[in-house]
């Protein structure tokens, strides 16, 4: 793992074991991350986080989210999860083969996923996430890289501490969101601007 990705994995577990939230990071098997690189082609920086920091148990805890970064035995039945029908509705037959689902809201059922197709030079490409249940998918940026995605969770779960673990009010998630929204500024404007965290 390079120093910054290696550097957000650290946050995000600082952050779980500051909040004394259950979660475990593993580390996947080289020859199933490679399985994965060529059936779903996930990129170099994405591959080098499964290989070093396998999510088998990780799920952030906010107000207004809760995002479950799949783990690598899990990913190639997440891409068939999202273009199969659930309960009986229809899936939006424009899910793009450059799109690989690697987290999910456990609260709305959305995914988040990378598009490889907006690869940068490390290795690394922007995260979506979309509403399910929509006639189309319509991709709002969460984060410009899953580095900066990783990130973005991070600091959206310390911000999370302040406000304690009671039920929250529509008034409590307007003041997350408000407190959240210059800390994503900060590490990824494109996010802040595309609206998803606030």
């Amino acid at each position: 793992m390079d120093s910054d990705l290696a550097d957000a994995v650290e946050g995000l577990k600082t952050v779980f074991q500051k909040r004394k939230i259950d979660h475990t990071f593993g580390k996947a098997d080289k020859a199933l991350v490679e399985d994965l690189r060529k059936k779903l082609r996930i990129p170099a920086r994405y591959r080098a986080f499964l290989t070093s920091a396998d999510p088998t148990k990780v799920e952030t805890v906010t107000p207004v989210e809760r995002v479950r970064l799949l783990p690598a035995n899990e990913l190639e039945k997440a891409q068939d999860t999202i273009k199969t029908p659930q309960d009986g509705g229809t899936v939006p037959l424009d899910w793009k083969a450059s799109w690989i689902v690697v987290a999910e809201s456990s609260l709305l059922g959305d995914p988040y996923f990378l598009d490889v197709s907006k690869l940068d030079p490390e290795g690394d490409c922007p995260v979506y996430t979309a509403m399910s249940g929509q006639e189309r998918w319509n991709p709002t940026l969460a984060a410009s890289s899953f580095a900066q995605f990783l990130r973005i969770l991070s600091t959206a779960m310390e911000i999370a501490a302040g406000f304690g673990d009671a039920i929250m009010d529509d008034e409590d998630e307007d003041s997350f969101r408000e407190a959240l929204g210059p800390k994503v500024k900060v590490i990824d404007a494109a996010a802040l601007r595309a609206g998803h965290w606030t």
